[in-house]
Formats: structure tokens, sequence, C-alpha cells
């Protein structure tokens, strides 16, 4: 990995914690980040997630919101009090302000909506202390965000149409039409 000029100096800690429940979507993107550079270790819970930190305190960590026991600004905790200097990204496929602004208020670098690539999470990794990393190179359509949020509400609401609907304040037609379709690019 070839760090640009704008990139904090990286030295010789390159340890990276990945922490996310989707082991698909971790395994992928753990390859990518070994691929530039990083010594990776992944966490597929809070426990574990925690443990990683407490026992090892990697430079970089890139943390799930929502993970299956809990949510994943605990595992940020840990990494702030193990190791102050860390750079944590919060990465997530349920994004709202609220959850951003609590993640940065306990020390998370950045915050970024699912599906990041691993380019845009390195530069969030790597973006120079008060800098703004680059808007994304694909960011989601409109229509996407939209459906992602359908699908978020409908899988908390246990897959049940017509609460969905109720909470979306929308027609619960309209939302079976919605679902029925295929996502949006």
């Amino acid at each position: 990995m070839n760090a640009n000029e704008d990139s904090p100096e990286l030295g010789e800690d390159r340890s990276l914690l990945l922490v996310d429940d989707d082991e698909p979507f971790l395994k992928r993107l753990a390859k990518a980040m070994e691929k530039r550079g990083f010594e990776v270790e992944t966490a597929g819970s809070v426990a574990a997630g925690r443990a990683v930190a407490t026992a090892r305190k990697p430079a970089y960590a890139v943390v799930d919101l929502k993970l299956g026991d809990g949510n994943g600004l605990d595992v940020v905790e840990v990494l702030r009090e193990k190791r102050p200097d860390s750079r944590v990204v919060v990465l997530t496929g349920y994004g709202a302000i609220a959850t951003a602004v609590a993640a940065v208020k306990i020390g998370a670098t950045d915050y970024l909506a699912k599906p990041a690539d691993a380019t845009d999470i390195e530069r969030a990794l790597l973006t120079a202390e008060g800098d703004l990393p680059p808007p994304p190179e694909n960011p989601m359509s409109a229509d996407r965000v939209r459906w992602e949020h359908i699908q978020r509400v409908y899988e908390l609401c246990d897959r049940n149409v017509s609460e969905t609907a109720r909470r979306l304040n929308m027609h619960r037609r309209t939302l079976q039409r919605i679902l029925a379709k295929r996502s949006p690019r």
C-alpha cells in the first residue's frame, strides 16, 4: 500500500481489528485490507471484539454498529480506553445521524454506511486528524438508500408487513410492491 502525501505516517503498527457479524462481508473485507498491508484480526461479536481490543490493542479498527450480541459502540469504547491513539471507523447498514454523533463522541474517527468498499474504509482509516476524507467514488443512490431503510425497518419488525407499513406511515400494499421488487442500484 502506498500512502499518499496527505496520509499520516503509518509507522510499524499495521494491526487492524474488523468486527462484523456478517461473515461473508467480514472475510472479503479482511482479505482486501490484508492486500493493502494491514495485519488483520477479525471478530464476529461484541464480546470477541472487546476481547481482541483488550488483548492486542490494535492501531486501527472497523466496527459494525449493530451486532448480534449488542452494540458495536461498546467495542469502540474499549478500544479508546486501551489505546487512545487508535483510528476507529464505525461501519453500518443502519445509518442515522444520532448514531453517527454517538460514535464520534465516544471516539470513532469516521462513520461509514454500508455498502462501503475497502478503498472507502482505507481512506477513512488513514485520513489525517482533522481532515475530511474525500467523498465516496460510488455513493448509494437515493432510491437505494430508501430501499435499505425500508428493508431495515422490515427486518426490525420481524418481517411483518402490516407493522412495517404502520411504522413507515405507508399503505400496506405499497410496501408489498416495494418488497417484491429487486433492490435498486
